[in-house]
Formats: C-alpha cells, sequence, structure tokens
C-alpha cells in the first residue's frame, strides 16, 4: 500500500448554516421528539458511524502522560536580565515589520526611555479610544483600571529600586478568559459564567505576578472553548489585525489578536484542539502547547480533562520561550504536570541542524491550499539549508485519531457543564448549542473506544520519534477565513471549514505531544500562514529552536492594525 492509499483524511463537503436556519437547525436537534431525523446522517457525516465499526482491542489511555525517568522540582532555567539578554542578543536578527518584544520592553524601562506606568496609561488610552478613532477589535472581555495602574506602580518601583522580579518586570501580558486571574471572573467566553470574581489566581496566572507581569486583562474567546474561528456572540467576534474582516481563529483569539496588535509581546492561550495554534497561525505569531502536564492546569476552567494545554502565544520565538520558562513547572495542585523532567532551554541560538532530523508525511503535508503548502516547503527547504535532513514517514489511523479526539473533548465537555446545561443550554451561541447536543448523543463506549484510539495513535507517534526528532505539518489548511456577516450576531456552524482549519492540530492534542506554530510567510493579501513542528515529548526546546532559526528567516510583515506602546499611541495601516 502506498503512502497515498494509507492516509484516510478527507475533505468534507457539508452544508453551512447561519442566522435563522442554524438556530432552527439547532431547536430540531436539542429536541428528542425530532432529533431521529437528522442525527444518523449527521454521524455519518462526521465520521462518527464509521468510528463505532473500527476495531480497536488496545487498552484505553485516559491521560497522555509520559513520566520522566526523574521528575525535576523546579526549573533551572533563570529569568534574569543577564540569561536573557545574552539569549535575545544571539536571536538571528528579526526581518521585515519590528514587534515590540519583551526585550523591548526590559530595555525601554531600564534606559528610562519608559516605565510600566507610561504603558499601562496608553493601553487604557486605547481602551478609551474604542470606537472614537480604533475600530472594536473585541480582543479583551474585561480590564481593571485600578488594579493595571496599581501593578504598573509597583513595578516602576521595583525597577526604579534595581530589584525586578524577572526580566518580565513591567512587560504587559494578557490572560485568556479561561483561566483565574484576580480581581475578574472567569466567564469563560459566556454570557452567564463568572458571576463572582475568581478567589485566587491560577498556577499559571500566579507565575506571571510572580514574574512582575503587567497583567492587562482578560482576552475574549470562542465561547468555551468548543470552536476554532474565534466568534463569540456575547462578547464580539475578534478581528484580525492583518485583515479585520477576517477571523482570528480560536479559540484564544483574543490572546492571539492581543499579541499580534501589539498590546503585548506575550500572552496565555489555552489549547484543547488547536486553540494556541490556531489563532498564532491566522494572526502571525508564534503559539506554543506544551508537553502535556508540562503546564499546571489548576485554575483553569474545568472544559476538558485528557486534552487541555496551556501555554505561551508571543511576537517572537525567544517571548514564547521566555514565557513558556515562566509558565512550565510542576505543581501540587496538578498531580499530572508532577511527571516532568528539568525544563531546557539551552542552544536555542545554535543554528546547527546537522543533527535534526525531520519527519513528513507528504499526503498529510500537502493536504492544505496550495499557497499554504508553497509557504511551508519553503520553510522546511530553507531549514535543510542550515543542516536539517528530511525523512518521509507514515502516520496510519488519522481519521481514526480525528475523530477519537472529537468525542473525547466534546464528552467531557458535555459532562463539565452537565450543573449548567438544563437551566442555561439557551444562553449559549447556537453553533455551541448545536455542537452539546450532539455530543450528548455519544455513548460510554464511543468514549472508551476513543481512548484505545489515543493508545493506538501515542504508538504510532512514539514510533515516528524513533526515527526523526520533529514532524512537521502546516498548522492549518486554509488561511484565515473572512467574517460572514449573516453569521453575526447569533452565529455560523461550517463543519466542512472547522475540519480545514484543524485537520493538523488535533493529533498532538489527543497524543499529548508539544507543538508549536509559528510564521513562514503571507499570501498576496497579507494574511499570515503558519507553520506546525510537533516534538517529542519534553522536548520543547527543539521546537523553540526551530521557531528561533525561522524568526530570521521570514520577512514579517506589519499589521493592519497594530498599536505602539513604547512610542506614541498609534494605529498603524
Amino acid at each position: 500500500m502506498d503512502k497515498s492509499e494509507l492516509y484516510d483524511l478527507k475533505s468534507l463537503k457539508l452544508p453551512r448554516l447561519a442566522g435563522a436556519g442554524l438556530s432552527a437547525f439547532t431547536n430540531i436537534i436539542e429536541s428528542s421528539a425530532t432529533r431521529w431525523m437528522v442525527i444518523n446522517q449527521l454521524l455519518e457525516n462526521g465520521g462518527i458511524l464509521g468510528f463505532r465499526q473500527m476495531a480497536a482491542d488496545e487498552a484505553p489511555t485516559f491521560l497522555p502522560l509520559y513520566p520522566a525517568a526523574s521528575a525535576s522540582e523546579v526549573s533551572q532555567v533563570s529569568l534574569g536580565r543577564d540569561y536573557w539578554t545574552s539569549m535575545y542578543d544571539n536571536l538571528p536578527v528579526q526581518r521585515g515589520f519590528s514587534f515590540s518584544t519583551i526585550r523591548d520592553f526590559a530595555s525601554a524601562y531600564r534606559n528610562g526611555t519608559a516605565s510600566p506606568e507610561d504603558v499601562a496609561q496608553r493601553i487604557l488610552e486605547i481602551a478609551d479610544s474604542v470606537g472614537e478613532d480604533s475600530p472594536d477589535m473585541h480582543i479583551m472581555i474585561a480590564q481593571d483600571r485600578d488594579d493595571l495602574m496599581t501593578q504598573a506602580s509597583a513595578s516602576a518601583k521595583r525597577l526604579q529600586e534595581g530589584k525586578p522580579l524577572s526580566y518580565l518586570d513591567g512587560v504587559p501580558v494578557a490572560v485568556k478568559d479561561e483561566v483565574d486571574q484576580v480581581p475578574y471572573p472567569t466567564t469563560v467566553g459566556t454570557s452567564f459564567l463568572g458571576s463572582s470574581p475568581a478567589r485566587q489566581d491560577s498556577t499559571v496566572a500566579a507565575k506571571l505576578r510572580a514574574a512582575g507581569a503587567l497583567l492587562i486583562g482578560k482576552t475574549n474567546m470562542h465561547e468555551i472553548g468548543i470552536g476554532v474561528t474565534g466568534l463569540n456572540p456575547h462578547h464580539g467576534t475578534v478581528r484580525n489585525p492583518y485583515q479585520p474582516d477576517h477571523h482570528t481563529g480560536g479559540s484564544s483569539s483574543g490572546s492571539a489578536a492581543a499579541v499580534a496588535a501589539g498590546l503585548c509581546p506575550l500572552a496565555l492561550g489555552a489549547d484543547g484542539g488547536g486553540s494556541i495554534r490556531v489563532p498564532s497561525a491566522f494572526c502571525g505569531v508564534v503559539g506554543l502547547k506544551p508537553t502535556y502536564g508540562r503546564v499546571s492546569e489548576y485554575g483553569a476552567a474545568p472544559l476538558t480533562w485528557s486534552m487541555g494545554h496551556l501555554g505561551p502565544i508571543a511576537a517572537t520565538a525567544m517571548d514564547a520561550a521566555l514565557g513558556y520558562a515562566v509558565l512550565a513547572g510542576p505543581d501540587p495542585r496538578d498531580p499530572n504536570s508532577l511527571v516532568q523532567p528539568s525544563i531546557v532551554l539551552d542552544s536555542l541560538e545554535d543554528a546547527d541542524l546537522s543533527n535534526l532530523v525531520i519527519g513528513i508525511y507528504t499526503p498529510w503535508f500537502q493536504h492544505a491550499a496550495a499557497e499554504i503548502v508553497k509557504s511551508c516547503e519553503h520553510m522546511v527547504n530553507s531549514l535543510q539549508g542550515f543542516g536539517a535532513t528530511v525523512k518521509e514517514i507514515e502516520i496510519p489511523d488519522l481519521e481514526a485519531a480525528r475523530v477519537a479526539h472529537v468525542i473525547t473533548i466534546t464528552a467531557e465537555m458535555t459532562t463539565a457543564l452537565d450543573s449548567v446545561y438544563n437551566d442555561h443550554n439557551k444562553d449559549f451561541g447556537n453553533d455551541v448549542r448545536l455542537n452539546l447536543a450532539l455530543a450528548r448523543t455519544f455513548t460510554a463506549r464511543d468514549y472508551v473506544k476513543a481512548q484505545r484510539i489515543r493508545t493506538r495513535t501515542m504508538a504510532t507517534f512514539q514510533g515516528a520519534f524513533q526515527k526523526v526528532d520533529v514532524i512537521v505539518t502546516p498548522t492549518t489548511a486554509v488561511l484565515a477565513p473572512p467574517i460572514r456577516p449573516d453569521a453575526q450576531p447569533n452565529g455560523e456552524s461550517d463543519l466542512s471549514l472547522l475540519t480545514e482549519i484543524m485537520r493538523f492540530v488535533l493529533a498532538p492534542n489527543l497524543t499529548g505531544h508539544p507543538a508549536i506554530s509559528f510564521p513562514t510567510g503571507y499570501d498576496p493579501a497579507g494574511l499570515p500562514v503558519g507553520i506546525q513542528m510537533i516534538g517529542r515529548p519534553w522536548e520543547e526546546h527543539v521546537l523553540l529552536r526551530l521557531a528561533c532559526i525561522a524568526n530570521g528567516l521570514v520577512e514579517r510583515q506589519a499589521p493592519k492594525i497594530y498599536y505602539s506602546l513604547l512610542a506614541d499611541t498609534k494605529l498603524i495601516g
């Protein structure tokens, strides 16, 4: 059997629903009296019926954990100025448009050309200007002026006294509204959750605060993280800074847009099915989904127990590396984080790739829009110029892995929301209502079989990693789609499009492997293209190293909407 016969993922041709049609169809699916008329056809089109007939003899794996030979108690990576100044000094020069990086903020604070208070004030001025001389990008869900200025004043004092908490002290960072952060509620993108402020920070928010980060507020997201466009009927659909009439991707839509628009060089994202990597690709920034268990999930909304990953979205690869260094590490409050080895970040600037083998499964890699494939092929060829070897591999049963992911994450989401579903199912957007109603038709047998397929998929990828160091794909099979007028404000359901967006990103959530998306170019209209690298468990440093090398290979383009926080606040484009 050749590779084209082994490859089993398909592009779907399903009807798109929006407006009154979506509302009516959702009501049909939610009602037990009418659901029977269409449910079997939907399950067949989604691959569920075929999945139920598939043989799977493996024992189920309910958590994709890879215990380290020796677990680490603390990170050995310094967060100090000397270490990170050296790291940034050795980074390939950023070509083209220069995003403001963590180093730019740290340098401005230390040479006196700006202060955290200046930056905080500019952020508030931008918020005030929305609707006057700035478009409403719907990036932020909530900002607290007093809290922001209090943080900024404390940071400015530490810097003046020469006692910064870390290199990140005073640098603006945004947090996705899926994790707890005082003094904000956690709405998870809904209209009804988060009725009161969080009582304590999540572990990741606490780590950012302990590093002195200027936490600028909570970012918008696709409602409950169950979609990957960024459309939100309650808080507004986040607009792409590169093309404001296009989607950002989701579900970490606001976090990626905040970075791309210059509101911060680093933001926190969450990824259950590409939700860090998809918006990073669409918005032309860097997004890292670490190994399952590398970053504590304590204080994150319990939407998915076996798929959830928290990680950084950043302007550059080195910014992502610093964010990762802050966020990663064991946490007694998250037992899944206690099996990890020490964090390694040495040699990110080393451009000698002669010992690195890149795996490519050609039928999978090429199952994307032509301009995306061409751009990603160019990046792979460029990395070969640094000595990397490219090796053909095979990854069978990707369709089974896709369906196993869908069943697992939606079954876990519906279970997590059981306590509010009956009272609030009508309060969700129509696309969320439809997805949850479909997920509630899955059975316990479906879920267990999905975990058996997880075992198989983990073994397949681990087998591939005996031959190669990383596996490369495009991040998405399509560019950022336009925001359709009829999707506002009540949503849309376009399963064919979602399949194209999510084709390459689902497997690492199912298997728990780390994966990164970084820019590899732009289409003629200026929409960004992202490339994905998947790595062995705990080898985030390998992925970050490749992204750092790529930083010097891609000529970055300016977003149409960009706010400069270290100069006069203005709109570019």
